[in-house]
């Protein structure tokens, strides 16, 4: 019997957190005989099973999840089913009430048996099992494993898993699944062969993963501190065995840190990483067999730049942290996603940061927070860190889940300290392994560990939107004290109008007359642990004793908590603490906000028909950076940043023309470029890069700091400069500085980038990997002819639409990354982007609905282009096809 789409033209269903059920059955052993083939593979599965004595109604009935799989067999200890003893239902197999009284017993166990035929090869959503260059492959977060079996499929049901494969010899010769090789053998003509494979700890549906195909592997060991020797291996495609160098590096380097850190060893005799060219997502943490998304797993100095080998290492990292904070202790539901997403990204970042710089490290991951986190805070897809509804999970894999649930975990981390939160960890490791849990129970552990309450810390958790501290400093030169005053300001969200004041970490600090920080004694005499102040508050005070002078306040040292600031700083002030602040982080902020201050201000100039600023301060501020004296490697290139044109849009706020913005933003560089064309010209120079490639964080910042003073010199469009640039692409000795070039030469419109993208396909049209950057680089050139480039790319033969990295390439980088040209006024972008998520939500509504969320920010555009916008979302909402995933994207952008 084939499952069919009852119901699809229906308005798609809310799930909602209260209404919440632990299941009525629970599925103690899972025993599955998997019989690969490309068009019909078949998958035999023995489920011993018993009624859930937790579940209030003892006679509920057993309802099964299915989807596109056709239904051989069903049989209940041994006794088949017939038609009538069951129903297949809008993608639900449900046993009638009276075959589960007469074969299910009331508490004993009992076994199901099911035999059903799934079709691999045309599996193009890429989630469940699937067939893609030769590959078998599967996904199974978040609902994945109901595509290969029928099943109870959902996160709080675990169970020990034992699987055979069986595949065709020549096809696929490596066959592999979670937990630990136990047996194999091949049919007596040879044809075929088959592998038993046992996980002994029990896991949910999600974490099930299974590979069949022709892969090369690479093979290390890694003796755990309790001295278990264990097996790592690495499968790529065949002549990729050369640039897995980097993350079997990195791969050792986590198993150790989590050791170190957090005292987590790994469990299995075989830690395997498989990587694929087809996959919907950047890495998944199957339980022993983490599939990649080959991108980030392959690297060779020549084929991948400084940012690739630093997203490798911390999405490796990710994954194996998995291990513990997503496997060992998984989610109870869906709606808990960021109990291990964010626990587990403040993981990563913090392996991070004690790998390479802990400063540029925070830079980096606040500067990414603010770009994507911040504008779905202050949009129509706003949900607090644990949302409380939704219709597709699919669409709750966002930034606000993974990066501001990290801030979130990242703020308990500064109010306790390292030791207070590794006591909390610890009892969350004790408490709750082998189960699935919820944030209740994970800040639960806290509250005990450290006897502290945060009843009102989890508001976090519940409340959408970016909380915004008003600050102010007021001197009295009499009583020689300063009083800091705070003003806690949550703005509606989607369904939330009125909020409760949270509970706010704010470190700061108080500048001296010669920048050194004051002691920060408090009106009772106490000092100031660390500069810590909880705001708990809608209006706060405190007041600093012994305090001769005004002094230069800074706010919100290291980003302790992810909300925005208001103060009264005057350009004065941003001069000084970018001078003399001891916190680097704030050097950068404050860096980031005088030049976002004065491209604002020049936005307005140009608006109003005045003369913009020339940015001569800022330019004798950053001289300063520049200097012998202050140059810092890891930190300069940070510093010469400046803010993006979707940075300064997200600052106006509102009437934004992207267009304009790009412009001004140019001018403003183009005059930074030239005021400081000297220091600049001796840095490229100077910078000392030679040596072996290394992507460490020294050599990365050199090469980041060379590149940072060839792009400000490049963005004077003087002829001396482009050809310096379109030279340092042609003699670049690894792919960070050939990419880098790229990317600066495709801002230009002169000869020199054509010849350089011409050049550049020349060379990597059989790397399918380092191809994307050829497509995604021309995909965000701001240049009026980018459509049509778009256009002639995608008919390229190397350019798949059902490829996601192809998509990402171009479709995404066009998106997401050329601002100017996807807001252009004749709304052509909009309408591109548009009919490609209708394409490809036909067959992979997971990326179609990714595309739909670039039109999330469309209401603070000025009226020609938000009306535009708007015509195009009436028009897609209008489709009647469109899949649960991209429906509830498009519903609520347009709200």
């Amino acid at each position: 019997m084939t499952i069919d789409q009852a119901g699809a033209d229906k308005k798609p269903e809310t799930i909602y957190l209260k209404d919440y059920q632990v299941p009525a059955f629970l599925i103690e052993t899972v025993d599955l005989d998997i019989k690969l083939h490309p068009t019909a593979t078949t998958v035999a599965a023995r489920l011993t099973m018993r009624r859930n004595p937790a579940h209030p109604d003892k006679s509920a009935a057993l309802v099964l999840d299915g989807e596109n799989i056709e239904l051989k067999e069903i049989a209940i200890d041994a006794r088949s089913l017939k038609d009538e003893a069951y129903s297949i239902d809008n993608n639900k197999l449900t046993i009638t009430s009276s075959a589960a009284d007469m074969l299910i017993p009331p508490s004993a166990s009992f076994t199901l048996i099911t035999s059903s035929i799934c079709n691999p090869q045309n599996n193009k959503a890429l989630s469940g099992l699937y067939r893609s260059s030769d590959i078998y492959c599967t996904q199974c977060e978040a609902e994945g494993f109901r595509r290969i079996t029928w099943f109870i499929d959902r996160p709080d049901v675990l169970s020990r898993y034992r699987v055979r494969l069986e595949a065709d010899k020549k096809q696929a010769p490596v066959l592999l699944a979670n937990g630990n090789l136990v047996g194999q053998g091949e049919s007596k003509d040879g044809n075929k062969h088959f592998v038993f494979w046992e996980d002994p700890f029990p896991k949910p549906s999600y974490l099930f993963a299974m590979v069949g195909g022709q892969l090369a592997v690479v093979k290390d060991s890694f003796v755990t501190m309790s001295g278990r020797e264990g097996d790592l291996h690495i499968y790529v495609e065949p002549g990729k065995e050369d640039r897995c160098e980097w993350a079997m590096d990195c791969l050792k380097r986590s198993m150790k840190w989590d050791e170190t850190r957090f005292g987590r060893e790994y469990d299995l005799d075989l830690f395997m990483i498989v990587a694929v060219s087809d996959f919907n997502m950047g890495a998944m943490e199957n339980k022993g067999l983490n599939i990649f998304n080959d991108k980030l797993i392959l690297a060779r100095p020549d084929t991948a730049t400084d940012n690739d080998y630093a997203a490798i290492e911390g999405v490796i990292a990710h994954e194996y942290f998995h291990n513990w904070t997503g496997n060992r202790i998984t989610c109870r539901d869906w709606f808990q996603l960021c109990l291990k997403e964010g626990l587990t990204v403040f993981r990563d970042q913090e392996f991070s940061s004690d790998e390479r710089d802990r400063p540029s490290q925070r830079i980096m991951d606040v500067r990414g927070l603010r770009s994507f986190q911040f504008p779905e805070d202050a949009g129509p897809l706003a949900h607090p860190v644990r949302p409380d509804h939704f219709i597709e999970i699919n669409n709750f894999y966002t930034s606000t889940v993974y990066s501001k649930g990290a801030e979130v975990v990242r703020m308990i981390h500064t109010m306790l300290g390292e030791q207070g939160f590794r006591k909390g960890m610890d009892l969350y490791f004790d408490r709750h392994d082998g189960e699935a849990a919820t944030v209740e129970q994970f800040i639960k552990c806290f509250e005990e560990a450290c006897d502290i309450d945060l009843e009102q810390f989890m508001l976090w958790y519940s409340q959408a939107g970016t909380p915004e501290l008003v600050c102010s400093l007021e001197h009295d030169e009499n009583s020689k004290t300063a009083t800091l005053n705070v003003t806690q300001m949550l703005s509606p969200s989607p369904g939330q109008k009125n909020k409760k004041a949270q509970h706010i970490p704010l470190k700061i600090g108080l500048l001296g007359d010669n920048g050194a920080d004051l002691p920060l004694i408090l009106e009772d005499g106490g000092e100031l642990t660390d500069g810590l102040l909880h705001i708990k508050e809608f209006e706060q005070s405190a007041t600093f004793t012994n305090i001769a002078t005004r002094p230069t306040l800074s706010l919100l040292r290291n980003f302790s908590a992810p909300v925005t600031l208001k103060t009264d700083y005057n350009d004065d002030d941003l001069l000084f603490l970018l001078r003399h602040d001891s916190d680097r982080f704030n050097r950068w902020q404050v860096a980031q906000t005088y030049m976002l201050r004065t491209l604002r201000a020049n936005v307005n100039a140009v608006q109003n028909n005045q003369q913009p600023n020339e940015g001569r301060q800022l330019g004798e501020a950053l001289a300063i950076a520049l200097s012998q004296e202050q140059l810092d490697p890891l930190f300069t290139p940070e510093l010469l940043a400046f803010p993006g044109t979707n940075d300064v849009a997200r600052e106006l706020g509102e009437n934004v023309d992207h267009s304009m913005i790009y412009k001004v933003r140019k001018q403003l560089l183009s005059n930074i470029g030239e005021q400081l064309r000297d220091p600049l010209t001796q840095i490229y120079e100077n910078t000392d890069v030679s040596g072996p490639f290394n992507p460490d964080a020294l050599n990365s910042a050199k090469r980041a700091l060379r590149h940072a003073a060839l792009g400000l010199l490049a963005a004077t469009d003087k002829v001396e400069d482009i050809a310096r640039l379109y030279k340092h692409f042609q003699n670049a000795s690894n792919m960070t500085e050939k990419a880098t070039a790229l990317a600066t030469l495709a801002q230009t419109d002169g000869p020199e980038r054509q010849q350089a993208f011409d050049e550049f396909f020349e060379q990597w049209q059989d790397d399918h990997l380092v191809i994307d950057k050829w497509f995604s680089l021309q995909a965000i050139s701001p240049q009026d002819d980018v459509l049509e480039r778009i256009e002639t790319l995608m008919e390229n033969k190397l350019f798949s639409l059902k490829n996601p990295n192809k998509v990402r390439a171009v479709i995404g980088a066009f998106a997401m990354g050329n601002p100017v040209q996807f807001n252009r006024a004749d709304g052509r972008g909009y309408e591109f982007i548009a009919r490609n998520i209708l394409e490809i939500d036909r067959f992979n509504p997971q990326m179609a609905s990714r595309l739909a969320g670039s039109f999330k920010s469309w209401k603070i555009l000025e009226p020609a282009r938000r009306d535009k916008l708007k015509a195009v979302l009436d028009e897609l909402a209008s489709h009647k096809n469109l899949s649960p995933d991209t429906y509830e994207i498009i519903t609520k952008v347009i709200q």
